[in-house]
């Protein structure tokens, strides 16, 4: 009687160690892959609020408006590849009711485009690939990966400068749960414009240069706390202008209590932010979890197998060989 190894006890055996050498792998290598800054990127969103706006029709700021402020992200991904970094063009439009949809973004009251360029894994600015302007903070677009329940540097586009943006509990949008952080800019001087005297009240004078000023009264940004995904954000911006050295506004150019994401926007956001922190989630816990589990029981299994073996029949005896010679 001899034994011999199974097929079937062999296949279990080598699948069991596959996956015991596949849970690592999920964990070093495959999930640090997936948490990365994606380059494909091609998403808009859209605010909306009431406020009011410089009309340069009627040459005076009306009130009670319709505001709508639409932001488009596309990854540049050929620079992208050749770069190492996520590089994303973003394009931001302010517009009235009028001026909707905007085709031409010399219509709106204000058009804005930039190139931001972050490490894909920690999500920090990176100067290069024709960033325009050069940023600062840990978010922008986006926070890193594995949101922490603490402040943030916030880059605010319009201050051209970094915000403090606190932690303040949880927050659910559309029925899905994320960290909300909020933060104010008071007001703030960003630069200077030439316009006509009169405008500001200084009639005596054909052309000023007059101060330009932003406040923002409230920023209110949700997030998706595995991804970094903005799932809501919510502003309070305000940009008037001043006669220099005077500490009151002359002009409102922009103000508005509050806008938002829309309810279609908010959807989106938390469609894609739920896809991917499921998958993240699956990476670095249940898939590593259970190739750990399968490969012990199915490499437990095997090794019975190929140490009892498979019994086979005794061979029959070489019978010509017993047989008596004739004496």
């Amino acid at each position: 009687m001899h034994r011999n190894a199974s097929p079937l006890s062999l296949f279990l055996l080598g699948a069991g160690v596959f996956l015991l050498v596949l849970a690592p792998l999920l964990v070093w290598y495959v999930q640090p892959q997936a948490k990365r800054t994606p380059i494909d990127t091609d998403t808009t969103t859209v605010f909306t609020g009431t406020g009011s706006y410089f009309d340069t029709g009627e040459v005076k700021t009306v009130t009670g408006k319709e505001i709508t402020i639409t932001r488009q992200v596309r990854g540049d991904v050929a620079e992208s590849l050749k770069s190492g970094h996520a590089v994303w063009d973003v394009s931001t439009s302010v517009d009235r009711k009028e001026s909707l949809p905007a085709s031409d973004p010399r219509d709106a009251l204000q058009w804005t485009l930039e190139r931001w360029v972050t490490d894909r894994y920690t999500n920090e600015p990176v100067h290069c690939c024709e960033e325009t302007p050069r940023f600062d903070g840990e978010a922008y677009l986006k926070f890193p990966f594995d949101v922490e329940r603490r402040a943030y540097r916030w880059w605010d586009g319009t201050l051209g400068g970094v915000v403090r943006l606190d932690y303040a509990g949880r927050k659910k949008i559309q029925g899905y749960e994320g960290y909300l952080f909020k933060g104010t800019v008071e007001p703030t001087r960003t630069g200077e414009r030439q316009v006509p005297g009169v405008l500001v009240g200084e009639s005596d004078t054909p052309q000023i240069l007059a101060e330009e000023w932003y406040s923002n009264s409230g920023i209110e940004l949700v997030v998706d706390q595995r991804t970094g995904r903005i799932i809501n954000a919510a502003i309070g911006p305000k940009k008037t202008l001043r006669v220099p050295g005077s500490s009151k506004d002359a002009v409102t150019l922009l103000e508005s209590e509050r806008v938002e994401f829309t309810e279609e926007t908010q959807k989106k956001q938390v469609e894609l932010a739920s896809a991917d922190s499921d998958r993240l989630a699956l990476l670095s816990g249940t898939a590593p979890a259970g190739a750990v589990g399968g490969g012990l029981v199915l490499t437990a299994v095997g090794l019975v197998l190929v140490i009892r073996g498979r019994r086979t029949e005794p061979e029959a005896p070489n019978t010509h060989m017993m047989t008596k010679l004739p004496t």
